[in-house]
């Protein structure tokens, strides 16, 4: 790590000082002065941006609105003064002036917003070739949402999954996931995915909201500009640079968060908890060359709880809603851990007395039927003598059908495992250098750490997970030059349910459990038949009376005979540890100290989760626009390394016993030009990329936008792709299932499987067949997208999408079997590629409205729907996206008052939710759909001038209406809360 740092800030500071000389002249300096103003008020404007056009040298007005600058140039030259809330103006300096009088005008039409994501260089976002959505300083300050990332949810078109409260995923246009691998967000340029999971983990190790200057998203495939994995979007996070945004910011805020089915560690109902969050940011420039900045942030609450118990065995007659397991003794709850496993009683008596060997072979329990002798008044007789049946006919009488006898282990509830007291630090340092008027140098280092909870085929516990970055960059207004590397430890991370379930096996092996358990079922069951039928015949009855009796004992007293059958199987008797099920209850010393030892090995011998996979990334990009004048012309290309550690527990290693290295890499160029006196501009992009393991991709891009007025038209062609994750290429796991096995062809030969393995479908269909590899190949989109934005009256911005996406090449799950022996068989599973293609189209209309007296009123729908793909489950596709969402909002703004406020309604449809986690028998019947739900946020602002503070005070789902946004995360409740921001340059 120190050296890789310190190698890429030589190479910058050797290239730094190579263009600094090689485009440096001696110029007379020349120094300009002056003052600025709100041209209403006439007040002075403190923390004004004032820049060279063309240069990245620049200044701010101090906390008495003036300014100095020293320019290395001689007259003629720009300087743009600039101010979010505010009209941007330039001034041309003709010759060295002091005292110049700078009056900026509040900003009061909408839709004047700057963005650069969409192109990569600068533009209005009124004439953005393709759907964008931003939220600047003052959007961000004002939300009603918790948190700035939380307010995404806002934003037209942006689903968000809520895995805990410092853990969203941002989704958007289908194909929703906890951790969403089509989605790339960038903090500052830099990838902030975990390398070793190949997504972002919300902003837990993100961007503090006191540094943050923008947020950019792009809905819809950016692969043209940006690479591998943006396919369904693309989020953008600008901090503020230290020489624009100076001085001492710092917020404190606390509140409460309440939702009635939390409960504490007994059971009882926890009701309302506090929550406190904390940051302050420092920022200094020293003269025009060095300026720096630190960033800290803390948060610490009481979580969200994961609390659905709904049964997803289905099994015993029972359904979703009303299985427990006081009513089904297969019992499989949602967020209830350790119970996933069910074994039939009734074939495994019928078998070999042994779990899950199935309805073959000999039948210790059906021999113990034909030869166990019973004393009657005429001597001892075995039951088939006595009754004229044969042991199999007395079987089914004495055991419940197969339907009717699945039986699972007690679980563990989440709150029993899970360490509900969540906390989030993230600290940044960046140290900023000009070198001359033309090249900034940046050095700078992210951290975040926390304690949370993610859902993926298991609900993840991660405790003291971190993740830092550190980046070197130089950059000029027509280029940049970015090296940074992401690196990510797991901490003391682990899987719950895994964990759950090695707990049950520590204090009693189901290899013994079960057993137990249907022996004394049977034996039981044995002992109320024999009985009750030797009485009807004493009594008179006739051997089918007597019989009818004796089956009739027995299912009278099914319910005695497994709750005896579970008091032996959940007892001492056969612990290895001397331990019995009432032994290790949650909270006790046996529970803790079986639960830590659990924790301490990796998976599969342990529930601990390992990774401390590395990313090093190199970037560079050059815009020719000094140079070429027909054209907008740049250029532009990265180089990307991850470098696999787990220890050895989740990736497959190379010959020479090490995990992999993965290497990409990709260059593009884009070329716009504008025609018909500038009302048209076209704009082409072409990119392509290859990783070491899978064939060159090209990713083109074509755009169009018409202005006439204030009316833009926009159309374009996008493509993108997705490189399959790192542990779709290179994970090799065995689970208690199947072996997880990546998609590449390292795997079909190191486990012998071409030829010889059949899928799973076909193999419980009695039919085997044959499953044929194909090429594993990334997924790639194919985006047609139409698009107007207006602007009427001054008033009303329109901005309307439409789009239609295919799929190729979509990456879903296959599971395959390989036999081994006349009884025996292995399992894999594996990603591949579906033949099929996948088509989705939708569309999103917003509107907002700036009423009288700096009211205003905004809302967005966004429609999503996947077509009729003839063949495909949903399950395989796995959409997990509303069809409709709506939101509304109402608020007042007026920087010249004290007092603002905002509120937000949102609503979403039900949906049907497709994942690993949700229980197979589930997902197969379709029944994990998520309910509509409805929110309302508020917030209401005043601003203490005399301080240079905000004070806020709000709440988010205010009528505490709990939903959840999907299968298997927490219910979330209402969240009210008061903060104080402290601005040293606040106007």
């Amino acid at each position: 790590m120190r050296n890789f740092t310190s190698k890429i800030w030589c190479s910058v500071l050797t290239l730094a000082f190579l263009v600094s000389f090689g485009t440096s002249s001696v110029f007379a300096q020349t120094t300009i002065s002056g003052t600025v103003t709100d041209k209403e008020t006439k007040e002075t404007l403190v923390g004004v941006n004032i820049v060279v056009k063309g240069k990245v040298i620049g200044t701010i007005t101090d906390l008495s609105g003036k300014f100095t600058l020293n320019v290395n140039q001689e007259p003629p030259f720009t300087l743009i003064f600039s101010m979010v809330g505010y009209t941007s103006t330039e001034v041309e300096v003709t010759g060295g002036a002091s005292n110049i009088s700078v009056e900026l005008e509040e900003s009061s039409i909408m839709g004047q917003e700057v963005v650069i994501s969409a192109s990569r260089v600068e533009e209005n976002i009124m004439k953005s070739p393709v759907s964008i959505e931003k939220m600047d300083i003052i959007a961000i300050r004002e939300t009603p949402s918790a948190t700035f990332y939380d307010a995404l949810n806002n934003l037209k078109g942006v689903d968000m999954m809520t895995q805990s409260l410092t853990f969203r995923s941002v989704n958007t246009r289908g194909f929703g996931s906890n951790g969403n691998v089509r989605m790339v967000q960038l903090i500052d340029g830099m990838d902030n995915q975990a390398p070793g999971l190949n997504f972002s983990v919300g902003n837990i190790v993100g961007i503090s909201e006191l540094d943050l200057e923008s947020v950019e998203l792009i809905p819809g495939a950016a692969s043209a500009l940006y690479g591998p994995n943006a396919l369904t979007g693309l989020l953008l996070m600008n901090s503020k640079s230290p020489f624009q945004y100076q001085g001492l910011s710092a917020y404190a805020k606390t509140g409460l968060m309440n939702e009635e089915g939390r409960v504490d560690n007994n059971g009882d109902k926890l009701g309302a908890t506090g929550f406190y969050d904390v940051g302050i940011r420092y920022a200094k420039s020293i003269g025009n060359k060095f300026a720096y900045k630190i960033n800290l942030s803390y948060l610490k609450a009481q979580d969200w709880q994961a609390n659905d118990f709904r049964d997803q065995s289905l099994l015993n007659g029972n359904g979703l809603n009303d299985g427990s397991h006081a009513n089904n003794i297969g019992y499989n709850g949602v967020n209830s851990y350790g119970d996933e496993t069910n074994v039939n009683m009734y074939n495994s008596l019928f078998a070999n007395g042994q779990p899950g060997t199935g309805a073959g072979g000999t039948s210790p329990f059906l021999g113990f039927i034909a030869t166990n002798q019973i004393q009657t008044p005429l001597g001892r007789f075995t039951l088939p003598q006595l009754t004229g049946q044969t042991p199999q006919q007395l079987f089914n009488q004495m055991i419940p059908g197969s339907t009717v006898t699945n039986i699972s282990r007690i679980g563990y509830l989440e709150r029993d495992l899970a360490d509900y007291n969540t906390k989030s630090f993230k600290g940044n340092l960046a140290l900023h250098y000009r070198f001359n008027d033309k090249i900034e140098g940046i050095l700078q280092g992210n951290y975040g750490t926390g304690t949370s909870v993610y859902t993926g085929a298991d609900r993840y516990a991660l405790k003291d997970f971190y993740l830092y970055q550190i980046k070197a960059e130089l950059r000029g207004d027509n280029f940049f030059l970015r090296a940074y590397t992401t690196q990510e430890r797991s901490g003391d991370a682990f899987a719950i349910g895994t964990t759950a379930a090695l707990v049950n096996e520590a204090w009693k092996p189901s290899t013994t459990w079960y057993p137990q358990y249907f022996t004394t079922f049977g034996g039981g069951s044995y002992q109320i038949y024999a009985t009750a039928y030797l009485t009807a015949i004493s009594q008179g009855a006739t051997p089918a009376q007597a019989q009818a009796a004796a089956t009739a004992a027995v299912n009278s007293n099914v319910g005695n005979l497994h709750g005896a059958a579970r008091g032996v199987a959940d007892s001492s008797t056969g612990s290895p540890v001397g331990l019995g099920r009432a032994d290790v209850q949650p909270g006790s010393e046996a529970f803790n100290n079986i639960v830590s030892q659990v924790k301490e090995n990796p998976i599969p011998r342990g529930g601990r989760f390992v990774d401390k996979s590395n990313m090093y990334h190199y970037e560079g990009m050059y815009n020719f626009k000094n140079e070429i004048k027909f054209a907008e012309v740049l250029i532009g290309g990265n180089y990307r390394v991850y470098d696999l550690n787990s220890e050895g527990t989740l990736f497959a290693l190379d010959e020479n016993g090490e995990e992999q290295k993965i290497t990409e890499f990709g260059g593009y160029v884009q070329a716009a030009k504008s025609l018909i006196n500038d009302k048209l501009k076209l704009t082409g992009s072409l990119r392509y990329d290859k990783n070491v393991n899978f064939k060159g991709q090209w990713s083109p891009r074509v755009s169009g936008v018409y202005s006439a007025g204030n009316h833009n038209f926009r159309a374009s062609y996008q493509t993108g792709f997705r490189i399959p994750t790192t542990q779709d290429q290179y994970i090799d796991l065995a689970t208690p299932q199947a072996r997880l096995i990546g998609g590449l062809p390292f795997f079909r030969d190191k486990y012998d499987l071409v030829g010889k393995s059949y899928t799973l479908e076909s193999v419980l269909a009695g039919s085997p067949k044959l499953y044929e590899f194909t090429e594993f190949k990334p997924e790639r989109a194919v985006v047609y997208e139409f698009g107007y934005k207006t602007l009427i009256g001054q008033r009303m911005l329109v901005d309307a999408s439409l789009y239609n996406t295919t799929y190729e090449n979509f990456i879903a799950g296959q599971v395959i079997v390989k036999p081994t022996g006349p009884a025996t068989r292995e399992v894999y599973s594996l990603p591949t590629n579906l033949d099929e293609k996948i088509k989705a189209f939708g569309w999103a209309l917003g509107l907002d409205y700036k009423l009288a007296k700096s009211f205003n009123l905004g809302g967005n729908i966004a429609y999503n729907k996947l077509n009729d793909n003839a063949g495909l489950s949903n399950e395989q596709i796995a959409f997990n996206t509303p069809e409709f969402r709506y939101n509304v909002s109402f608020g007042y703004r007026d920087s010249k008052k004290k007092l603002g406020f905002n509120v937000v309604w949102r609503y979403q449809d039900s949906y049907l939710w497709q994942s690993s986690f949700v229980g197979p028998a589930v997902r197969v019947t379709e029944q994990s759909v998520m309910p509509s739900f409805s929110t309302l946020d508020a917030q209401l602002n005043y601003k203490l001038k005399s301080i240079k503070s905000i004070v806020k005070i709000g709440g988010t789902n205010i009528l505490n209406q709990s939903y959840q946004s999907n299968w298997g995360n927490p219910t979330i409740g209402a969240m009210y809360y008061i903060s104080i921001t402290f601005d040293e340059f606040l106007n």
